[in-house]
């Protein structure tokens, strides 16, 4: 293991000491990571878990709230002061007052919440407390972890050859004729290191706005820099034909040094102090997206789930790994925007997202790890209904689509109703994968958010989710017993 590995995990370990030790002594506490690749819907899924939380809503499948056993969960100052807090109350008014998406996760964010509950009975009864800690970043960062292990030489190559898989070519066009001009045992030259890394950093962009719309290529800093852009530690890119040897006042030796500098200034903290510390984490993943883009995007989505699941410390958690080096016990996996499909496809496409995380499922359950998997919507933006084709009776969606969407011919104005069929995911969900759904053909047009009215005593009215309640049971209900 490379030295600063170890320093990292040492650090993590002296941490989670302290954490694991007040938690034992004083107060337990969950801390929950919640990430996904781009356009998942994360900021959505933590907006809408703290709504139900906090205003204890109906919620079948979540058995602290079904058997009136929650009594109140309440916003509390969050235990990290260098970490932003995670702003609901600005998302909260953008879904129900302006019925706007709320702005991508774009950096790591964090609150606390003190969530007061009956316990369920047996030798323990009577009120208990437990303080939640979420955690929200992207999920491009995670896939940084595997940067971790390689070397700039390795990155490079493997970044390189990524430009041959179908698709990419005409993207990584522009960035590959300027690699072909550069020479890595040429002179030290900041200027030509600014050309480079802004020519790869296009390319990671048109990766993501890309039909995949999948990026698995790290650094994923590099597209959501934050306060870091600029930075010299953002300023590097693979080179082509590296020497055995790299000598450092060369163009090469410019780029490994930054390559390492961005491990240890931007990687490492982020694993030391904020991702070694998760208990249970949820990847957020959108499904649909990627089926109606092809089975090259499907291709492309199972290998960065995999690389997610890589990059998690997990497994079961006794009372010596908690103290020492605590893992991730339990892992969700959650298809996305289940509301754009009517319920009888639901299931399909939480089958086929079983199947894409199939293999990272087994390696984590080998570990002791419990994963589980949920097609969901953390807030619905339509209701079910039917369409009349001639003789034919198609179950459809209705919502209200968001200005500019198109359906066919028709483009809509923001503020119409439609009905929409979106098609049907195969029974077999391999068959998704053989090509049998025709990129293109199904019909996903972006709803704006619900209208949420208030009840007849002028309280907030409920955000209406799909399997949200399923979700939360297992991450957090066991621990609400």
């Amino acid at each position: 293991m490379p030295i600063q590995s170890f320093a990292a995990r040492a650090g993590s370990a002296v941490m989670a000491f302290a954490e694991a030790s007040s938690d034992f002594l004083i107060q337990p506490t969950l801390r929950l990571g919640v990430t996904g690749l781009a356009r998942s819907g994360k900021t959505v899924f933590t907006t809408a878990l703290i709504h139900h939380l906090v205003e204890s809503d109906a919620l079948p499948a979540f058995a602290p709230a079904q058997e009136g056993r929650l009594r109140r969960a309440r916003l509390v100052p969050q235990p990290d002061d260098d970490v932003p807090r995670f702003p609901y109350e600005e998302h909260y008014s953008a879904l129900t007052e302006a019925r706007l998406w709320p702005r991508s996760t774009d950096r790591i964010s964090q609150f606390r919440l003190a969530i007061e509950y009956e316990r369920a009975g047996g030798w323990r009864s009577g009120p208990g407390t437990l303080m939640l800690d979420v955690v929200d970043y992207p999920g491009e960062w995670l896939l940084d972890l595997a940067l971790l292990e390689q070397s700039y030489t390795a990155w490079s190559r493997a970044t390189i050859a990524g430009t041959r898989r179908a698709g990419r070519g005409e993207m990584a066009a522009p960035w590959l004729a300027m690699l072909k001009g550069l020479d890595p045992a040429g002179p030290l030259d900041e200027v030509v290191a600014e050309r480079a890394s802004a020519a790869f950093t296009a390319y990671l962009a048109a990766l993501r706005a890309g039909p995949e719309m999948v990026a698995t290529t790290p650094p994923g800093r590099f597209l959501m820099p934050g306060d870091l852009a600029g930075s010299p530690a953002l300023t590097f890119a693979p080179l082509d034909s590296l020497p055995e040897t790299i000598e450092p006042r060369t163009l090469a030796g410019l780029m490994e040094r930054r390559f390492e500098a961005y491990k240890a200034k931007v990687v490492v903290p982020f694993f030391r102090d904020h991702f070694q510390r998760v208990d249970r984490q949820i990847v957020l993943v959108d499904v649909l997206a990627a089926v109606d883009a092809g089975p090259a995007a499907l291709a492309e989505l199972e290998e960065a789930l995999d690389s997610v699941l890589l990059s998690l410390n997990i497994g079961r958690n006794t009372l010596l790994s908690r103290l020492f080096a605590p893992r991730a016990d339990r892992i969700m996996f959650a298809a996305t925007k289940a509301d754009h499909l009517h319920q009888t496809s639901h299931d399909r496409l939480e089958a086929l997202l079983r199947l894409l995380v199939s293999r990272a499922m087994r390696r984590t359950e080998a570990a002791g790890a419990r994963v589980g998997t949920v097609a969901l919507a953390s807030v619905r933006a339509t209701r079910e209904t039917t369409i009349h084709d001639g003789d034919a009776v198609l179950r459809a969606v209705a919502g209200t689509p968001e200005a500019g969407e198109t359906v066919g011919d028709e483009v809509f104005d923001g503020t119409a109703e439609a009905a929409v069929f979106p098609g049907h995911l195969p029974v077999r969900p391999e068959a998704v994968l053989e090509g049998v759904v025709e990129p293109g053909s199904l019909r996903f047009p972006r709803f704006r958010p619900p209208v949420i009215k208030p009840d007849a005593l002028e309280r907030p009215g409920h955000l209406p989710q799909i399997r949200l309640d399923r979700a939360m049971q297992f991450l957090i209900g066991d621990k609400l017993t």
